[in-house]
């Protein structure tokens, strides 16, 4: 499989990498265990000097690693200087609040002394997607490394620059050599290394086929996993809501990172009372967007990944029309310029038999339903395979305890897009995943809690 940097702006091969060798890979894999051997006893002032060091130099070189995100995946040049920023902030909460997170958790029981301790597990293979190539990778890794665990990094192969990148950061941080290495490895490789003993556990985030083969190969071997896939989410507006508010989110909502984000509203649930309303500044919001090359800075929406997400987004999108559903705006990619270039686009109407009512659409495409009113609205969230976020907007709280207790979701916001907080767990139920990341419950993902009573 080709590991290389293909420039979504213009389509031009930049640079490409031969994979690791099964020797380069069984290197690694040996490194990563002497290394955690080692690694596990140092104190969490050592490690949260390192993890501090990793955000100085993320914060130091901001635009530089922007900048390579931008020429392999194709976000904005201002969405991913952002991204490489939250990537630092994500370091300074775990080298800060890790300490407290991993403390002996003391129990009252029989015996003289009880309590939980938490210890790491060893190497961990991440398995990483190529939308947020910084974000992903560094909200598992912060965690994992202050735990006291070594990480493994197989990377999306479009993105083989911001994975290499990412290792020579936590090097030049001043973490020993093999706490953390990208392999440079198709996703053909994966199941061997997962299932190799000195890997004591995996996280992958991306879609539902790869999170599945991986799970199966990790469940051969007992091992944990942690899986963050796909996403249909509702964006589900009430007549109380702030209408205007509520449609200039939308266009974020379904629009962030060129429309290619698990969490990105997909799906938005109209009443019927003020369907016409939003949908007036919906639309007019989304044709005024900017598309175009993504290192300038007024552009809204950069090219999307790769020529195949191009084909399968406007597929489905003619499916829909073809089933009969009302196309209010976009449509179209833009094959007069080069780059994998999608209209924002707008669906109405969608007859309740498209198989494409339900999907995940990965690019900036937005599907709208009208319902008659919060029961039929929560009906339909929940009536997909996806449970990963869910957004409502209400300004009657009677709806909004309604909305928080009955969507299904592992995330509900109310009045706000769906976004990852460090401060809140993050993760999905149902077809979504499994597992949760960020937080106190994500540095628990990866430990042994372990039971100590002594008498």
């Amino acid at each position: 499989m080709a590991i290389a940097t293909i420039n979504p702006t213009t389509g031009e091969t930049l640079k490409t990498y031969a994979p690791d060798s099964d020797a380069e890979i069984e290197a690694k894999l040996e490194l990563a265990q002497q290394a955690f051997s080692k690694y596990r006893r140092l104190p969490f002032e050592q490690k949260a000097k390192w993890m501090q060091a990793t955000a100085d130099i993320l914060e130091r070189d901001r635009e530089k690693f922007a900048k390579i995100m931008t020429l392999e995946m194709g976000k904005t040049l201002k969405s991913a200087i952002a991204e490489v920023e939250k990537s630092a902030l994500g370091c300074r909460y775990y080298a800060e609040n890790a300490p407290q997170f991993l403390a002996d958790a003391p129990a009252k029981t029989d015996a003289s002394q009880s309590f939980v301790r938490y210890q790491p597990l060893g190497p961990i293979l991440a398995v990483m997607p190529w939308n947020f190539p910084f974000w992903q990778v560094f909200r598992f890794a912060a965690p994992a490394l202050m735990a006291g665990n070594v990480g493994l990094l197989k990377h999306a192969s479009n993105v083989p620059q911001c994975a290499l990148m990412i290792a020579e950061i936590f090097t030049e941080a001043g973490f020993p050599p093999g706490v953390f290495q990208t392999l440079l490895v198709g996703a053909d490789k994966v199941a061997n290394i997962v299932t190799d003993d000195r890997v004591k556990a995996a996280t992958l985030t991306g879609s539902e086929p790869a999170g599945a083969s991986l799970a199966a190969a990790a469940g051969k071997s007992l091992k944990k996993t942690v899986l963050e896939l796909g996403g249909s989410d509702p964006y589900i507006v009430m007549p109380s809501a702030d209408i205007a508010a509520a449609a200039s989110t939308a266009v974020t909502a379904r629009t962030i990172n060129n429309g290619q984000s698990c969490i990105a509203a997909k799906r938005f649930i109209l009443a019927d009372a003020i369907a016409d309303e939003f949908l007036k500044h919906f639309v007019a919001q989304m044709e005024a967007l900017k598309i175009g090359d993504p290192m300038l800075p007024d552009t809204d929406i950069g090219p999307l990944a790769t020529p195949n997400i191009l084909q399968e987004l406007d597929t489905q999108v003619q499916a829909c029309i073809q089933s009969g559903a009302k196309l209010l705006t976009g449509g179209r990619a833009l094959s007069e310029q080069p780059g994998n270039f999608y209209q924002p686009t707008i669906l109405a109407e969608i007859p309740a038999d498209s198989p494409a009512r339900l999907e995940e659409f990965f690019g900036p495409v937005a599907l709208v339903f009208r319902v008659s009113g919060i029961d039929e609205a929560i009906e339909l969230a929940n009536s997909t395979s996806f449970g990963l976020g869910a957004s409502a907007w209400t300004g009657e709280k009677a709806e909004s305890d309604r909305f928080i207790s009955e969507l299904e979701a592992g995330s509900v916001f109310i009045n706000g897009l769906v976004k990852s907080d460090l401060r809140l767990p993050f993760g999905g139920i149902k077809r979504s995943g499994y597992g949760r990341e960020l937080s106190v419950q994500g540095i628990h993902e990866f430990v042994n809690i372990k039971t100590v009573w002594v008498k």
